[in-house]
């Protein structure tokens, strides 16, 4: 029987052979890779942000999946042909629709290296080196959020993993046995009500507090509800702020947030995927001040520092509270031995397999400078001023409130029906694909939207928005006859 196995895996050995590329093979991939890297980049400049999504369907590999291996150049040709081209151009610097995911070219870097070592990340004892790169970035945003000596944290996929570590964090804190009320208002991002129904908190007392005419949440009324709530004898919970509201940008009032929880001994989670990394530039601090007092931040590096998509953090500012909610163990893991490096990731957060994330942002940082990062937020901020302030001395337009921070929330009134025109003018806009915009209703109203988050996004994109927004409205408005 040994001698009849040996005899089939003499013969299956070959067979595998192409799962392990010889050097000369290893560069060849490599070239023709990195040589479509470039031709993509190159186009960025002139490219379109949007084309016709049909054109990913276009010649589809038949079949999908074959048995022998394809030509690899072949393969890039089709990736370019109907991945890259297709729908949106998140890397563009006119993408300005959603809040992009920047794709620093570093960052690419890193994760072909982590990929290629495979380090397993999760026990600081498997990967000391790993889990003191993991360990020591999340130190570092934990710093730069205004953390003290004692918060921990961990790496995600995302802002809406990142929300609901913290709340399942929150909960195992102060809310085990269930009863506890949430305070959150409706500008606050939907993945918090995916991740309280994940939680097993959909069924919490929830209060919904107004919010200001700058879309912000009002202390105030936050004030009556948590009054009203001990009044009645429900425990108030947690509150939800946000730091960068999905819709307009808006920061809630943090610090004042921060006095309420702290006077009802309330859980503070601020929602900070999208804002909370401004902390890094002066005109951010100033936007943020009282997120360093919040009891847990969600963090989406991916968006404030330009990282490919799949780049979260949730930080503690104590972080026993992570080990107490997410630390487990079995019988088949015997950690190798004791580490110097600090807590394992997998100890911190409900992932045990994951990715080596950190690298791709530890790695940007050495090259890149952090300066680099902090002059690139600060233009970010200032070239939405810079948008709202020239759409505000345009007479046909609504501004809307001034940014707090890189989104710009605004909307066409000079047309008869403005709520049908704003619609067809962000049609218009991105079936033109120069540029992209996204929309969003307020108020029940549609308004559109300009979030001017890539490092790739400088002042002549702006102008040239300016542009073909007036274009595009002017072109309507003669087609209408408005």
């Amino acid at each position: 029987m040994i001698d009849a196995l040996r005899s089939e895996l003499a013969a299956l050995a070959p067979a595998t052979a192409p799962l392990e590329p010889d050097a000369a093979a290893r560069e060849a991939l490599m070239n023709l890779a990195f040589g479509h890297a470039q031709e993509f980049l190159r186009g960025l400049a002139e490219g379109p942000s949007y084309q016709d999504p049909a054109e990913a369907h276009v010649s589809p590999l038949e079949p999908e999946f074959a048995e022998q291996g394809r030509d690899p150049a072949a393969m890039l040709a089709y990736l370019g042909r109907s991945v890259d081209r297709p729908g949106i151009t998140t890397a563009s610097p006119r993408f300005m629709g959603y809040i992009p995911g920047g794709g620093l070219f570093h960052s690419a870097l890193g994760d072909f290296l982590a990929a290629t070592a495979n380090k397993y990340s999760g026990f600081a004892s498997a990967a000391p080196g790993a889990a003191r790169l993991e360990n020591a970035t999340i130190a570092w945003l934990a710093r730069v959020i205004g953390f003290p000596e004692g918060a921990a944290g961990t790496l995600t996929s995302g802002g809406s993993l990142a929300n609901l570590t913290a709340i399942v964090t929150a909960r195992e804190a102060r809310d085990a046995e269930g009863g506890g009320a949430i305070y959150l208002s409706r500008t606050a991002h939907h993945c918090i009500d995916k991740a309280l129904r994940i939680a097993d908190r959909a069924r919490a007392p929830r209060r919904l507090i107004a919010i200001d005419h700058r879309h912000r949440m009002r202390a105030d009324a936050l004030a009556e509800a948590l009054a009203r709530d001990v009044a009645d004898g429900i425990r108030p919970w947690l509150v939800v702020a946000s730091a960068g509201t999905v819709d307009t940008g808006s920061v809630d009032p943090l610090n004042d947030i921060a006095d309420l929880c702290a006077s009802h001994g309330t859980w503070f989670h601020v929602d900070g995927a999208y804002g909370g990394l401004f902390m890094l530039c002066e005109e951010g601090r100033a936007a943020l001040g009282g997120i360093e007092r919040a009891d847990t931040v969600a963090l989406d590096p991916h968006k404030t520092l330009f990282l490919p998509y799949g780049t979260g953090a949730v930080v503690a500012r104590d972080g026993r509270h992570l080990f107490d909610a997410f630390s487990a163990s079995a019988d088949y893991i015997q950690p190798l031995g004791e580490s110097l490096v600090g807590p394992s990731p997998a100890d911190l957060s409900p992932e045990l397999t994951r990715h080596f994330r950190a690298l791709r942002l530890w790695l940007p940082l050495q090259i890149a400078g952090i300066a680099a990062f902090r002059a690139a937020q600060s233009e970010k901020i200032r070239l939405a001023r810079y948008f709202h302030a020239r759409l505000s001395a345009l007479p046909d337009w609504d501004a809307g409130p001034e940014p707090d921070l890189s989104v710009v929330a605004f909307r066409y009134r000079a047309a008869a029906d403005a709520d049908d025109f704003n619609d067809r003018l962000l049609r218009r806009v991105q079936e033109e694909g120069r540029v992209f915009l996204s929309g969003t209703r307020i108020g029940g109203a549609p308004w559109l939207r300009c979030a001017i988050l890539s490092f790739r996004t400088h002042l002549a994109h702006i102008d040239e928005t300016i542009h073909v927004l007036v274009r595009a409205a002017a072109a309507l408005q003669s087609k209408t006859g408005d």
